[in-house]
């Protein structure tokens, strides 16, 4: 016995692997299929809840294995934003793009800089470290949001 399905546009029943409605001549949407992270099946990709096992599936994310479900989010930085904060003060930039260490050692070099100023060398090596963090920021944020870097 062959699986069956609704016409997406006259609702009339339909055999599974037609491609065009029998009675209204419409082209039916390609389902697209994936498999559950829990039990394996072959599911329909906009599935919520596997039908054979009942494990809630991940979202948009094709996962093939279950451990797949303990990998963090991707969340996107604004490159902007990055900029800007560094631009206030060199090193939060990189703090917002979740590199902690790096926006540190930023905030010490930029107070080292300061320093200098006393020795006149400051005078160069402070405004340059200012324009390099906000370019570093920005940029980071772009690598982090293309994946190029994992956070």
């Amino acid at each position: 016995m062959s699986e069956t399905k609704y016409c997406t546009d006259c609702g009339s029943q339909m055999d599974k692997t037609e491609e065009i409605c029998p009675e209204c001549g419409v082209k039916q949407p390609v389902t697209k299929t994936k498999y559950c992270v829990d039990c394996g099946s072959k599911i329909d990709a906009n599935t919520e809840i596997c039908p054979n096992c009942g494990v809630r599936q991940p979202g948009a994310t094709n996962y093939q294995h279950r451990n797949d479900l303990y990998k963090q989010p991707v969340i996107l930085k604004n490159p902007g934003i990055a900029a800007v904060l560094s631009a206030f003060f060199v090193g939060i930039g990189q703090i917002y793009n979740g590199q902690i260490a790096k926006g540190l050692l930023f905030m010490v070099a930029y107070f080292v800089s300061i320093l200098l100023i006393f020795v006149l060398i400051g005078f160069i090596t402070t405004p340059l470290l200012w324009i390099f963090g906000i370019y570093d920021a920005y940029n980071t944020a772009n690598r982090i949001n293309s994946g190029e870097i994992v956070v």
